[in-house]
């Protein structure tokens, strides 16, 4: 799967990484680099806990 993702630098020099198709995952890094692992752990981490939501019948 494909993500879309943001990147904004922070008031305080950090990068915001921002997945918005999926609501309320957000990450952050030193620089740009850090931001997009970072966020890629936690699209990761999002799908996992989607996926134990889920009610099979």
């Amino acid at each position: 799967m494909l993500f879309y993702m943001t990147l904004e630098q922070a008031e305080d020099g950090w990068i915001v990484a921002e997945c918005p198709a999926l609501p309320g995952c957000v990450s952050q890094g030193k620089d740009e680099r850090e931001a997009i692992e970072n966020i890629k752990e936690a699209i990761t981490a999002w799908l996992w806990a989607e996926d134990q939501k889920a009610v099979f019948l």
